[in-house]
């Protein structure tokens, strides 16, 4: 048996429903995950590194060469870590990038990599991490915790 209210078609005779306020949307940027830089010239190593920085619960943006990331950096303002290797092409490597980024972004927590070189600490700006590859995925997304706190 049809509803009464529907039995003739009309949409006039549907019950009003009551008027709601306009709900307001408060942002908990607790909750928005941090974001990471990832800067590396060879796909696979971005694709992996990539990974990791999700995989700790981040979010990632993605740059072949230090002047991609100066350029993203010139752009955003909620870069928490830059996550970078340090042998690539172009007119600045990565410890020269990781040593900039130290100097205009102070914030910025910095992860270098290398699998062909060795820092000491000396060597790497204040509040950064070097790495060794081949790169050890909970040792990094343990690192990244760390450095920025907890997805």
């Amino acid at each position: 048996m049809l509803d009464p209210v529907f039995a003739s078609g009309s949409a006039d005779r549907l019950p009003a429903s009551p008027a709601k306020a306009p709900v307001m949307m408060h942002l908990n940027h607790s909750t928005v995950p941090a974001v990471v830089l990832v800067v590396e010239d060879e796909m696979l190593l971005r694709m992996r590194a990539v990974d990791m920085v999700e995989d700790a619960g981040f979010t990632s943006v993605e740059a072949i060469n230090a002047d991609q990331a100066i350029a993203i950096l010139e752009s955003r303002s909620d870069i928490a870590l830059l996550f970078t290797d340090i042998q690539m092409p172009g007119q600045m490597d990565g410890l020269k990038l990781a040593h900039d980024v130290h100097k205009r972004w102070p914030p910025i927590k910095i992860i270098l990599v290398s699998g062909q070189l060795k820092l000491a600490k000396a060597d790497i700006p204040a509040n950064s991490q070097f790495f060794g590859k081949p790169l050890a995925a909970a040792a990094m997304i343990a690192e990244m915790r760390t450095m920025i706190g907890h997805a």
